[in-house]
């Protein structure tokens, strides 16, 4: 027997992810409904609801897909700067992340997860989500734990710059959050 290609559930199921990764990020988890997820998604809210047993799953489906995202963007660059050293894979990491966070909304989902973490599925689901990504760059680039997690830190701290809009703003403070850090400008 040959598999096919996916069954209509399956595609529309990736669809239905997809779009909830961008209405999630506007809002967040608890201010959200099904309804507009199901809007942007050109379907019912009774046909999200036969693909997910309910708001939770698909939240947790969206940012699930968020840090797949990111974890193949970073395996990809890593893999594809070749024989560099360790530092020079995360710095082609850091180029290939800058170029993914484009998208916003992947960075505003992360922060919508982050911020519903007393949820504990939500929470299990960023712990998940964290943990294959720094298994998966430290996998790629072979660097050391201190290097991980300072790439990690500077992510964060992009993430940081680019949602409150920091690198146009000429002050002192802003400068010393700011300077030095690459992140993607204003789309």
């Amino acid at each position: 027997m040959t598999s096919g290609p996916r069954s209509t559930a399956d595609a529309q199921r990736a669809r239905i992810i997809d779009r909830a990764v961008d209405v999630f990020a506007d809002a967040g988890y608890h201010a959200t409904p099904v309804t507009a997820v199901a809007t942007a998604a050109g379907v019912s809210p009774a046909y999200v609801f036969r693909l997910f047993p309910g708001k939770l799953a698909l939240f947790i489906a969206a940012v699930e897909q968020c840090y797949a995202r990111v974890i193949d963007t970073m395996t990809e660059s890593g893999k594809a700067a070749g024989d560099a050293t360790p530092d020079e894979v995360l710095e082609a990491m850091t180029l290939a992340y800058v170029d993914l966070i484009r998208d916003r909304n992947l960075i505003r989902l992360q922060v919508h997860a982050q911020s519903a973490c007393d949820v504990p599925e939500i929470r299990s689901a960023v712990q998940r989500g964290l943990r294959d990504l720094v298994n998966a760059v430290t996998l790629v680039s072979g660097a050391d734990p201190s290097s991980v997690q300072r790439f990690m830190a500077y992510g964060q701290l992009c993430h940081l710059i680019v949602q409150a809009e920091l690198s146009p703003i000429d002050d002192t403070w802003a400068h010393t959050l700011s300077d030095g850090i690459r992140h993607a400008g204003p789309v």
